[in-house]
């Protein structure tokens, strides 16, 4: 782009400044900027500027490398994540983790007699950690005795606080099915908007937890399912591949991985075999 090209901005926003932020996101979190983000990237930003009270992006990336900078990189990271998510989103996995996962938990093939560990990784405002709890709780008999929780994780600390507060629009509750919407959601108004609210059996199955997918894991597992949808799509291919191997240590013979409507594991034939939309079974060595 040159200059004559380059659109009016509030704030300077220069080759430099971008190259460097997204070299930033690129060793913070793994996540590739490629050169057509460089506009997303700008609005994103431009309100942390204006509440800095900066006036360029020079200045922000000197406050990055500033004894602000380790907080800083913080808001830097949930304004950069995509958060698109909802309830019931890919259906056909649900389904499954219902009729197929659930089977075999309640037969004892799972990862102990009634115990069931499942990991919603990349969970954003915790839509889909919800809709694993309310397919759990619908689909597994006798749920009450089992030793059953979900693990939720994700980048974005601000996402994850919604997650934990269980709060939605009624809006975004209109996905989840009827009968899940009369046993699992409590429908209030609160200054004339609609509100949804988890039902405290949903939410003491899930753990929501900080962790970047890059970094070390503390858990050790292992886990009936994974669910990592639309989050490897920002990922290069060797941070893929690592990512995935490292999905399968912690898999349970058998287990179950489950990943976005456009992504695929061609990479990862030894250790997954598709056994239906985008629905990956562990492969035992």
């Amino acid at each position: 782009m040159t200059k004559l090209d380059e659109p009016s901005r509030e704030f300077a926003f220069s080759k430099a400044d971008f190259e460097d932020l997204r070299t930033l996101v690129r060793e913070r979190t793994g996540i590739v900027l490629q050169d057509h983000k460089r506009n997303m990237v700008y609005s994103r930003l431009a309100r942390r500027l204006r509440t800095l009270g900066l006036r360029s992006f020079a200045d922000y990336r000197k406050r990055l490398e500033g004894r602000e900078g380790p907080e800083e990189i913080v808001f830097l990271i949930n304004a950069i994540t995509t958060n698109l998510t909802k309830f019931f989103r890919e259906g056909h996995h649900f389904d499954h983790l219902g009729s197929t996962v659930m089977s075999e938990v309640s037969k004892g093939q799972g990862i102990g007699k009634n115990k069931m560990r499942i990991w919603s990784a990349g969970c954003s405002s915790g839509e889909e950690p919800y809709t694993i709890a309310m397919t759990v709780r619908g689909r597994l008999p006798g749920i009450e005795k089992y030793d059953a929780k979900i693990l939720a994780t994700d980048l974005d600390t601000n996402m994850l606080d919604r997650g934990r507060n269980g709060l939605y629009s009624a809006e975004d509750a209109k996905g989840i099915p009827a009968e899940y919407q009369r046993k699992y959601v409590d429908l209030k108004s609160r200054e004339s908007e609609g509100l949804a609210v988890m039902s405290k059996d949903l939410r003491k199955l899930i753990a929501f937890k900080h962790l970047n997918l890059l970094e070390k894991w503390p858990m050790h597992g292992p886990f009936d399912a994974i669910f990592c949808r639309n989050v490897m799509i920002y990922f290069d291919n060797p941070t893929k591949q690592k990512l995935v191997e490292q999905f399968a240590a912690l898999l349970r013979k058998g287990g179950w991985l489950y990943v976005g409507h456009s992504e695929t594991l061609t990479f990862a034939r030894d250790s997954f075999e598709m056994l239906g939309r985008t629905i990956y079974r562990k492969i035992d060595k």
